[in-house]
């Protein structure tokens, strides 16, 4: 008896091929969305304090970008920066004599920090968390 292997030019094996690289291709769904591990993502508040403009930006490729956007948002010409986050979160706490910024890993405990470092009398003005 003569037993030949299959040939691998033939149309079942060109089928097998095919299926077995596309499941070593096939990524879940959604997985292109999250950020590769390695990378970070970036926020930023500015406020002017006397006009009470606020801007924020998150999720943004840099630092620089997340700069640049909360500012532009805010709209006055003398806005600054007061915070920068990196994979977490910020917080504006404000009154009309005081402000106050705080980091924290959640946007609660963010809050949580900039009123408490505020006082009585101020409010959450701005947030931002990244991922």
């Amino acid at each position: 008896m003569d037993r030949r292997r299959d040939d691998v030019s033939s149309p079942g094996a060109a089928l097998l091929a095919l299926l077995a690289l596309g499941a070593l291709c096939a990524s879940p769904a959604g997985a292109r969305d999250e950020p590769r591990r390695g990378t970070s993502v970036h926020g930023a508040i500015a406020y002017h304090p006397e006009s009470g403009s606020v801007g924020w930006a998150t999720d943004r490729k840099s630092s620089r970008e997340a700069r640049v956007e909360a500012l532009r948002q805010c709209g006055h010409e003398k806005c600054e920066v007061m915070a920068s986050v990196s994979r977490g979160c910020a917080a504006l706490a404000r009154s009309t004599k005081k402000h106050a910024v705080q980091n924290g890993v959640t946007r609660q405990e963010a809050e949580s920090k900039a009123l408490r470092r505020c006082g009585d009398q101020c409010e959450i003005a701005a947030w931002t968390c990244t991922r």
